[in-house]
């Protein structure tokens, strides 16, 4: 069973307490289907045979099913409302939360980005393979996971890269603070942590005693381009050391609802200040925020376990209509597979993915989805739309904001006559 606690410790967001709401869990709902190779694989899965990597644990099986082409504007084209779902420390447990976001990005035609933890790949009696910066080997403050717990988490990790969903990076230990937390690492310590977590990834099958187990279906040396560091620490060299690995984009700060601008050759993605409806300040736009805002504990009071789920489920709701209907700045929210407060936050996350992914003009997408789009685009344009503010829609609307501005032309023949006199 993975470790159930993790910290997203943020200084900039105020504490404060709130009224709460009844969970819901996400737990799972009995699919006769999950587990299954139909549902395992997705109906999109290849059918020719793959080209092994290492020991098998990965493969090379074509390009992956599922994705949006992205598409260049076309000039005064308003342009599509992108919402980005990820996960912190993916995995699969004995809560089943993973299978069953799957479950509901299908349905609601949602592809997310799934941000494993490395050290779930690697069963506890080999814990002393990750030697972790500025600690001991085999130390780590999630724990690792058991045999069963790898063969049920790739499981998921397989199916859901066929569904069209992102396999980005939580690193491993995710250690946190100023005793040795990722905040304190160099350059060479971040990279030394990715090589790592990419180990892990390339080896499971070794690693785990899973000879039989079918591979994960990509090579995790091109599809890892994106990561959150824990706690959102560390960012400065993070991005020193991923822009270095060739990395695209990241999403380990915290940003206004506007349109994205590179860092250092990467997308900064990070996540966003969001309204928490009631209250005279807005959060981060992760559960784990609003549980600080909100009860200050994973454990707060049952009756006011809905409540808080609401609030939270609302305040993505109205960060997301002030950019639906304003600026179209991507909405991008951060969750944890937890039952924090009964599991409140995870039926206010499904309810947000019910209600805005299926409106029109609407892309729940990865980040790897976004940051395709966004190469895709003429720069200008992106910094043009990043001219709008939070909820700002462009005056004199989409048409003109983005029109095809007129080409600049040459001096006259008359002008230059008269410079040659």
């Amino acid at each position: 069973m993975l470790a159930a606690t993790k910290r997203i410790a943020v200084a900039a967001v105020a504490a404060a307490l709130v009224a709460g709401l009844t969970g819901c869990s996400g737990s799972d709902e009995s699919d006769p289907k999950m587990g299954s190779p139909e549902a395992e694989e997705g109906a999109a899965a290849p059918k020719s045979s793959a080209r092994l990597i290492g020991d098998g644990s990965t493969a090379v099986t074509g390009a992956q099913p599922g994705l949006l082409k992205p598409e260049r504007l076309k000039p005064g084209e308003k342009p599509p409302q992108f919402v980005v779902f990820s996960w912190d420390g993916a995995g699969e447990d004995n809560q089943k939360l993973f299978s069953h976001f799957r479950r509901v990005g299908k349905k609601y035609n949602a592809t997310m980005t799934y941000f494993l933890s490395g050290v779930y790949l690697l069963p506890e009696e080999k814990s002393d393979l990750y030697d972790p910066p500025k600690h001991a080997a085999g130390r780590s403050d999630i724990g690792f996971n058991d045999v069963q717990g790898v063969k049920n988490t790739v499981r998921e990790l397989r199916g859901a890269w066929y569904d069209g969903n992102e396999v980005g990076t939580h690193f491993n230990g995710h250690f946190c603070g100023k005793d040795g937390g990722v905040g304190t690492w160099s350059v060479a310590e971040w990279k030394s942590e990715i090589s790592q977590a990419k180990s892990f990834v390339r080896n499971w099958k070794t690693n785990a005693g899973l000879k039989k187990e079918k591979p994960l279906p990509f090579d995790y040396e091109k599809e890892l381009i994106g990561a959150r560091t824990p706690c959102l620490e560390g960012r400065p060299n993070f991005l020193r050391a991923a822009s270095e690995l060739g990395f695209r984009y990241d999403t380990s700060g915290i940003n206004p609802q506007v349109w994205p601008e590179k860092e250092l050759g990467l997308w900064n993605l990070s996540l966003q200040m969001v309204p928490v409806p009631g209250r005279a300040f807005e959060t981060l736009s992760m559960d784990y925020n609003f549980m600080v805002n909100q009860s200050g504990t994973a454990s707060g009071a049952p009756s006011m376990h809905r409540y808080w789920g609401n609030q939270m489920r609302d305040g993505l709701l109205q960060a997301f209509d002030r950019a639906y209907r304003g600026n179209r700045a991507p909405l991008i929210a951060g969750n944890h597979f937890e039952s924090w407060n009964g599991g409140t936050y995870m039926r206010a996350v499904e309810e947000t993915i019910a209600t805005v992914c299926v409106k029109p003009d609407v892309k729940c997408v990865s980040f790897r989805q976004l940051a395709d789009w966004l190469d895709a685009q003429d720069p200008k344009v992106v910094q043009k739309m990043r001219t709008l503010k939070v909820g700002q829609a462009p005056k004199g609307g989409w048409a003109s904001f983005l029109a095809a501005q007129p080409p600049v032309r040459p001096a006259s023949t008359e002008v230059k006559r008269a410079e040659r006199r």
